[in-house]
């Protein structure tokens, strides 16, 4: 059996709790000789600015380069507000994603039927929803040059954010999109903003022509970011796969995020490329709803969207799918038993603590094994 190397960083916040979870269901993987994990653990964001005044040490950026995958938790909070900005919480995030060049970020949008009414929108509009969001991740305005706000004087200041995007980047996104859309519904929905961007002109032109030349198979639609969000709450079940750029993508992903009743519900993945001769590629898996310092230490944090992450990267990383459904399936079961946290609770369910829950997750998964 291979042995799969993991670097855990869980970060600030409620990220050591939920992140707690994660290594429980790992821990019983290795001991039930389900699977062998190799786990280390680091620090980053304002918890590596405290032990070494940096977002992330030199000596954890190598652990995480030699990471078959990374598995981070949460950063940031108003501890950190007044540190200087390149060493600020979010830093470590941007340059491990800057690093291990993880240009895809994969975020599900799954409406369990037990949460249905959860969501901001009507049972009937969510029910059934599954939308994957594909989010280029390491170009665009987060990273183009130049970036800088300059001083003009009489109490007056320029800030300048660039959109950048080449050819190749707008294709390799563009790739990952169409491959997951042939093992979903066969259909990927394009959205920038061509009527006011010239890199909106760009990425439709892009995406237009590796579809004609890679993916005809494949139903392509193309969007603009505005109006997709707008039917996102309008009439999300329309969309399959959605695939858009840096800034796009993190509203839009957002935004989808809500249709399923809670942000703690949400894991999100993000994929370099694969490497010509091992097969492999940089992975990093990590929950969407931030480190929610107002919670922290209360037992209060959803640990589902940390432990559907650790499913990512069963899926994407270690080829082991049948296992990744399995945990989806024991999230789902845990639901339908009608045990919530407290960003889920509802009248007739059960509250359960960070503990709790995940205790009642892998018990599910461990009755599936059985």
């Amino acid at each position: 059996m291979a042995t799969h190397k993991l670097l855990l960083l869980p970060g600030d916040g409620i990220g050591p709790e939920v992140m707690g979870e994660v290594k429980r269901l790992i821990d019983w993987l290795n001991t039930a000789g389900i699977a062998k994990f190799e786990t280390d653990t680091g620090l980053v964001g304002g918890s590596a600015y405290d032990a070494h005044k940096v977002s992330i040490s030199e000596g954890d950026m190598a652990k995480a380069l030699a990471a078959d995958a990374i598995i981070f938790g949460a950063v940031g909070g108003p501890k950190w507000d007044a540190v200087p900005y390149e060493v600020r919480p979010e830093a470590g995030l941007l340059r491990l994603r800057k690093d291990l060049a993880l240009f895809a970020n994969l975020r599900p949008a799954v409406c369990y039927p037990a949460l249905a009414d959860a969501s901001s929108l009507k049972r009937e509009a969510v029910e059934g929803l599954d939308i994957m969001i594909v989010r280029e991740l390491t170009g665009g305005v987060y990273f183009g040059e130049p970036k800088t706000i300059t001083d003009l004087g009489n109490g007056q200041k320029r800030a300048i954010d660039t959109q950048v995007y080449d050819t190749y980047e707008i294709e390799r996104i563009g790739r990952v999109a169409f491959e997951l859309a042939r093992k979903r519904k066969n259909k990927v929905t394009s959205m920038e903003k061509r009527n006011v961007m010239k890199s909106g002109v760009l990425w439709n032109e892009v995406m237009t022509a590796v579809h004609k030349r890679e993916y005809p198979d494949v139903t392509l639609e193309h969007q603009l970011a505005d109006s997709g969000g707008m039917m996102l709450v309008k009439a999300p079940k329309q969309f399959d796969v959605i695939v858009t750029d840096n800034l796009f993508g993190d509203m839009l992903s957002d935004i989808a995020a809500m249709l399923t009743g809670s942000l703690g519900m949400l894991p999100s993945a993000s994929l370099g490329e694969v490497d010509v001769k091992s097969k492999k590629r940089k992975a990093l898996y990590e929950p969407v709803h931030g480190s929610a310092p107002d919670i922290a230490g209360k037992g209060l944090a959803n640990p589902i969207a940390m432990v559907s992450s650790f499913g990512m990267a069963l899926r994407y990383s270690f080829d082991m799918g049948a296992l990744a459904d399995k945990v989806d399936a024991a999230i789902a079961a845990v639901l339908a038993s009608g045990l919530r946290t407290a960003d889920i609770k509802s009248e007739g369910t059960t509250a359960a603590s960070t503990t709790q829950m995940g205790e009642a997750i892998l018990k599910e998964l461990q009755k599936l094994h059985a």
